[in-house]
């Protein structure tokens, strides 16, 4: 794995002429408004976990088109007042899984909604949430359901939700509504960046080698999929680019980046073939630059020697700082009342000493 993009001192600087539609902004308001003539949140039961220091809910809400989206709503054990909430993107091919698979953000303290990806399980996570609405033309998989037009192209839908899920977890109990965080890798990172720019009033944006950004470039510069399976779609449907471009230009991140407003956190590596650098590069330069307001506060961690991995556990670490500084967190966070004391050196049982 080798450098193959733009050399660093070139990125720091790339901000390139990103296509976007003249009817952007209607396009996207009129499918949120047509979302939001449902209410938002259809159930929420808890769900019994071998997790005891945290409390778990299963949450169905409506998502595009009213269509139930699961989620997972965790947060700490004994903790009633309300928290900050980050709600997490999954990645391309991936699910919600089980309760206990992503533990970082209750266990640090925050509330935490983790999103199904419609239609996406099975690849290289188990979800719950069908996607009903694969007739439109297009190819098999997810990047590509759809793409011959706007208005049937699958990531429509899956923003729709992303934008859904923020709703609905402004109404799940004891959240702070006005401290809501959107949070994601790969195609999560592209969804908080979406979101991001469609929800004026977010705390934070967390987004890691973010997919989505520049996609008219990562079709041209990368094999490697879910970019690859576009451009093997076009192999095939050779007269189809036009429409196929066109389709994404409403759903290119650069383009909701230029429209965000809240502070960001952006990771990426040098070496990463499946979100290349210089796409990643493109939405974080452009981020907060519409509509002649002071751009928001923009962090970034470069990882050289990485690829689709970017930084890892040492990213989340710098993630997690990052974010307890910019909220108070967690000195604003009560801790749960039932802490074990612990005084003194622990002695083996007698199972234990039994072997």
């Amino acid at each position: 794995m080798s450098l193959f993009d733009l050399p660093l001192d070139q990125l720091r600087r790339y901000a390139p002429t990103v296509a976007e539609p003249g009817d952007f902004d209607d396009f996207w308001r009129t499918t949120l408004d047509a979302a939001q003539a449902v209410p938002v949140l259809i159930d929420l039961r808890s769900e019994p976990t071998d997790l005891r220091l945290l409390d778990t809910w299963d949450v169905t809400f409506a998502g595009f088109a009213g269509d139930p989206v699961r989620a997972w709503y965790t947060r700490p054990a004994g903790v009633d007042e309300p928290l900050p909430v980050v709600v997490e993107y999954v990645g391309y091919g991936r699910g919600r899984g089980t309760p206990h698979e992503r533990l970082t953000w209750p266990v640090a303290g925050y509330a935490h909604l983790l999103m199904d990806a419609r239609g996406q399980s099975g690849q290289y996570g188990v979800g719950d949430t069908a996607d009903p609405h694969g007739s439109a033309p297009g190819g098999p998989s997810p990047v590509t359901r759809g793409i011959l037009s706007p208005e049937g192209y699958y990531y429509r839908r899956l923003i729709t939700d992303a934008v859904r899920a923020v709703q609905v977890a402004r109404v799940l109990p004891a959240v702070d509504p006005q401290r809501v965080v959107v949070a994601g890798n790969s195609q999560g990172g592209g969804l908080a960046l979406a979101v991001a720019g469609l929800v004026p009033d977010l705390a934070a944006v967390l987004a890691t080698a973010p997919f989505l950004c520049h996609i008219q470039r990562a079709i041209e510069i990368t094999d490697a999929s879910p970019y690859g399976e576009i451009a093997n779609y076009l192999a095939v449907h050779r007269e189809a680019e036009a429409a196929v471009r066109r389709s994404l230009s409403y759903v290119d991140a650069v383009c909701f980046a230029r429209r965000a407003t809240a502070p960001v956190h952006v990771g990426l590596g040098l070496r990463d073939r499946v979100c290349p650098p210089s796409t990643v590069f493109a939405a974080y330069n452009h981020y907060g630059t519409a509509g002649g307001a002071p751009v928001p506060a923009r962090t970034l961690h470069v990882y050289p020697f990485n690829g689709h991995e970017h930084g890892e556990a040492v990213h989340v670490r710098r993630q997690l700082r990052w974010l307890a500084d910019l909220l108070g967190v967690p000195a604003d966070v009560p801790q749960p009342t039932c802490r074990p004391q612990l005084t003194g050196r622990p002695q083996p049982t007698e199972a234990a000493v039994a072997g």
